[in-house]
């Protein structure tokens, strides 16, 4: 079948007619055949039916028990944080000022003799 960019205006005024005339006859046949054509048309044109799947009563019940798991999981949460606001802080370093500033002086004397070294 050709693109219907490519028809002339002669091709598409046929196809046009054409289009008409089969819409005409599915209407008498329809009105032939009675309900039999509707029902076919419907039963043609409805999708599938999903087979499976959750009520949705079965779905506000799983998400009230989702809810409630979280709200007991959120609860105990803020229960630990309470508690280990009340903890006094820890220092961070095990090392004082003094200490820091010996191990730097060491450190930069380690690193120039290595830099002299490579020399």
């Amino acid at each position: 079948m050709s693109s219907i960019i490519n028809l002339s205006v002669r091709q598409l005024n046929q196809a046009a007619d054409l289009k008409e005339k089969i819409e005409g006859l599915q209407k008498e046949l329809s009105q032939l055949l009675g309900a039999t054509a509707k029902e076919t048309q419907t039963k043609s044109a409805k999708a599938p039916k999903k087979k499976g799947g959750m009520s949705a009563a079965g779905r506000a019940s799983v998400a009230a028990a989702m809810k409630a798991r979280w709200a007991k999981i959120n609860a105990a949460k803020s229960a630990v944080k309470s508690v280990k606001a009340a903890k006094p802080a820890k220092k961070k370093s095990g090392m004082d000022a003094a200490a820091k500033a010996k191990l730097s002086i060491a450190m930069k004397a380690a690193w120039a003799a290595r830099k002299a070294a490579k020399k």
